[in-house]
């Protein structure tokens, strides 16, 4: 009994020892290796920024979402409970009804060797929560966010789209990415053995940042209304596209829009490359780039408003012709009536009491050869050649704007320089950006230039009325306002078509809308003033009624066109 006494004491000891190193030596080191076993770091989303219209309107938004994943390794071995049946078909017969899937095509992603395997992405919060109830060991639910654009088509040319990871691949979701995107963050918890997280178990991390959000100077509704009447547009006149742009003379730009835009929701196949082509393609302005040569030959003295001319159907220039859109008699027009009648032959005549470097220099001034530094990915600076390669004939062209390529977003610049007192303001789509913590900054000023003086920018208005009250432009009307614009159609040499337009802004003595309509190819007739006018009155009308803008007050005194 001694003895036994005295091993029985020894192992006590033994173990008394053995439980002494266990808790006071090695115990810390032992429980933190056992928490760190139960510990599990996950990312956690900084939210993408929204996209809003001037009012607030979302334009593109992100909502929470679910990706189911699995563990091929340990479906096999499960053993049921929470009412799901065990093993592989027992899961696939649970979650097929939550996802969405057949049971047999689920069952078969859940048998395999993958540690990591994607079951379904995008999954409601709803399906999510319950699946996470089931607490299946080898089922795993992430939260991720999705891009959502509830508008479908709506400026959806312009917003662009993400891809499958939130990165933005076109239009402002790309070109504004760096500021939309969120910073992600991380937490780090403690688990059971079904995944679930231990109340009052050990929490840590870094938070997350959402992304700013930006709001910008498209209004929702004019942006419906002028990409509805374009569409139309080209199927009434079975053009082969058109383009639209609706802006403020200050350069806020409140619509911009192609016949044929996308749904960023599901984008296709077709949204490669530039997507916004009222930025990204060029034409020749034709005869809305008579309203430059105006300018510049007012603003030089090289005429005024009533100067005379003898305007014939055809006119020379050494071995270079130039001819009117269609035969006449001789003429005697104003410089104002040159420009209500749109004469080629005419703006030569005034062309000529200019030298082609002054030409050339208004036309940079007005932006022709510059990208306007719109924030959309794409954009073309047109085409405007040195003025020492121009040869004998694009001396002239350029003078009724031809010889010379220019977007429609360029083009729409010029009228509103003119509107604007004669100072040049880039367009600018970004009205400012809201922070995570809500504050709002304001975009800064856009640059702006004085191209030509307030007088001369008045006159060419007065002039421009002319077109509509007088002129090629009498379809462009708006009941209640004067209106200043010009017509113009232009051949497109490198395709053999035509391009149909209609520039102007209104009202005339209170510029507050500046439109351009540009139609490509138009069958039903080549002249702006037919097809292009009607589109620039009605989205006109729609705009300023929109906007509240007070209707025009005494009739214009306008300029005699004849002599």
């Amino acid at each position: 009994m001694a003895a036994l006494a005295v091993v029985l004491l020894a192992i006590v000891g033994v173990f008394a020892g053995k439980l002494v190193v266990v808790q006071a030596v090695d115990g810390p080191t032992l429980a933190q290796q056992a928490r760190d076993a139960r510990l599990s770091t996950v990312t956690v989303i900084g939210s993408r920024g929204q996209i809003t219209d001037a009012t607030g309107v979302v334009l593109a938004g992100s909502v929470t979402r679910f990706d189911i994943s699995v563990n091929q390794r340990l479906i096999p071995n499960f053993k049921g409970g929470d009412g799901v049946p065990a093993g592989a078909a027992g899961v696939a017969q649970t979650l097929a009804p939550l996802l969405g899937m057949d049971p047999a095509e689920l069952g078969g992603k859940l048998v395999g060797t993958s540690a990591y395997k994607y079951l379904k992405k995008g999954v409601l919060p709803t399906d999510a929560r319950q699946i996470a109830a089931l607490r299946i060991n080898g089922i795993n639910v992430e939260q991720t966010a999705e891009r959502v654009y509830p508008n479908g088509t709506l400026a959806g040319d312009i917003i662009g789209f993400t891809n499958s990871n939130g990165q933005g691949l076109q239009g402002l979701e790309s070109a504004l990415n760096a500021r939309l995107t969120g910073t992600s963050g991380t937490l780090t918890y403690e688990r059971g053995g079904n995944g679930q997280a231990i109340p009052g178990g050990y929490r840590s991390g870094e938070a997350a940042t959402d992304g700013s959000s930006v709001q910008l100077t498209i209004r929702d509704d004019v942006q419906w209304k002028a990409q509805d009447s374009i569409e139309r547009a080209v199927k009434e006149s079975g053009a082969s596209s058109a383009e639209i742009v609706v802006m403020r003379p200050d350069g806020e730009v409140l619509a911009i829009a192609d016949s044929s835009t996308i749904d960023p929701n599901k984008p296709g196949a077709g949204s490669d490359g530039a997507l916004l082509s009222a930025v990204s393609d060029v034409f020749e302005p034709g005869s809305t780039g008579k309203v430059v040569t105006m300018a510049a030959a007012l603003e030089t003295g090289a005429v005024t408003p009533t100067s005379q001319f003898q305007v014939p159907s055809t006119y020379a220039i050494g071995s270079q012709i130039f001819h009117d859109s269609h035969d006449h008699a001789l003429e005697n027009l104003t410089t104002t009536g040159v420009l209500a009648e749109s004469s080629n032959v005419g703006t030569v005549q005034i062309g000529q009491k200019m030298s082609a470097q002054t030409q050339y220099d208004y036309m940079s001034k007005f932006g022709f050869g510059s990208p306007t530094g719109i924030e959309v990915p794409g954009e073309s600076a047109g085409i405007l050649h040195p003025v020492d390669q121009w040869d004998g004939r694009t001396r002239y062209n350029v003078l009724f704007g031809q010889g010379v390529s220019v977007t429609a977003l360029q083009a729409a610049s010029v009228y509103a320089t003119i509107a604007n007192g004669g100072v040049r303001v880039a367009p600018h789509l970004v009205k400012g950006w809201t922070a995570p913590d809500g504050t709002f900054t304001p975009s800064t000023t856009a640059a702006s230039t004085q191209v030509v003086s307030p007088q001369t920018a008045a006159t060419v208005t007065t002039m421009l009325e002319s077109v509509v009250d007088d002129g090629t432009g009498g379809a462009a009307a708006v009941n209640g306002y004067r209106v200043a614009g010009k017509t113009g159609t232009a051949q497109d040499i490198a395709t053999n078509g035509i391009t149909a337009s209609f520039i102007g802004f209104a009202p005339a003595d209170n510029p507050q809308v500046v439109v351009a309509v540009v139609l490509k190819n138009p069958k039903t007739s080549i002249y702006g003033g037919v097809v292009a006018a009607p589109v620039f009155s009605e989205v006109t009308s729609y705009t300023l009624t929109v906007l509240g803008a007070a209707p025009s007050g005494a009739p214009a005194t306008l300029f005699p066109t004849t002599w």
